[in-house]
């Protein structure tokens, strides 16, 4: 597998010259096989930019992706997704377990008065709603499985297994508060472990977090504590504040490194940044 970024930030999307570096656009990341499928996990701002790679590819018709939740910052860019306009794309609509009976208004809504100017009925991509991601089944070639986040709303979080390389991506969890249907930090260690991959939410710095708990999202501490315990190889740190810039991502990293090394631990870390591609 490969895994590509199209867009790190959380809750809304930051252009200017502070956030060149790991990049602006909101969750948007692309899951690749070494036979060329791909998924795709939400259509938050970046997925504007991955619909024009798609067009200049002109490879395969068939579009899959998976839906974590349906906050504004994972949803933001599906209106501007231009394969969708298109009668030669099939788009193929995954959520979690409970997702049948919702994929498709989350999309729609999106569109309906007076959010979009554009109606949904203008897309003319054939679309295949409502269908489950199990606990544990298959989106083409990829062997999937999911677990309930802990974030207000609900959503997902999933594992992605190819080839005896395991890719886990988990943003929106908050492990020091249990929200409806979210599960234990143990649970959340079991369902990384040994992970060649993990993508971790680390939205807040320990300080943040003191005025943002219950708000969904955890810390870099949290994520280095899930990483290590679940003996990962790669940890990406995800969903970063809008307010973060590039100097302070540099220095939380760092700061994390310098932990690792503490703890004995031989976990590689690093922060997710817009265009980057990890190979697994």
């Amino acid at each position: 597998m490969k895994v590509k970024i199209w867009g790190s930030r959380g809750s809304i999307a930051v252009p200017g010259p502070y956030t060149l570096k790991y990049g602006g656009n909101t969750t948007c990341v692309e899951v690749i096989t070494s036979e060329g499928q791909a998924v795709i996990i939400d259509a938050g701002s970046g997925f504007r930019l991955l619909g024009k790679k798609i067009l200049m590819e002109k490879k395969s018709s068939e579009i899959f992706m998976i839906i974590t939740h349906a906050h504004w910052d994972h949803l933001s860019g599906f209106p501007f997704f231009t394969p969708a306009y298109l009668e030669r794309y099939t788009i193929n609509v995954y959520g979690g377990p409970d997702a049948r009976d919702f994929l498709d208004l989350y999309l729609k809504h999106q569109m309906s008065p007076p959010y979009f100017p554009v109606d949904f009925s203008h897309m003319k991509a054939k679309f295949k709603f409502g269908k489950d991601c199990p606990d544990t089944g298959e989106i083409g070639l990829i062997k999937i499985s999911s677990i309930p986040l802990n974030h207000p709303d609900g959503g997902y979080g999933f594992k992605f297994y190819k080839q005896g390389k395991i890719f886990v991506f988990l943003t929106d969890n908050e492990t020091r508060y249990r929200h409806p249907n979210g599960r234990t930090k143990e649970e959340y260690i079991e369902f990384c472990n040994g992970a060649d991959l993990l993508i971790y939410d680390s939205q807040y710095t320990e300080n943040e977090y003191k005025l943002t708990r219950g708000w969904g999202h955890s810390t870099f501490s949290d994520a280095l504590e899930i990483g290590v315990a679940a003996g990962v190889k790669k940890l990406g740190f995800f969903h970063h504040d809008p307010d973060r810039t590039d100097a302070d991502l540099d220095s939380q990293v760092e700061l994390c490194r310098k932990r690792i090394k503490e703890m004995n631990s031989d976990v590689d870390c690093f922060g997710a940044a817009e265009g980057m591609e990890i190979g697994l």
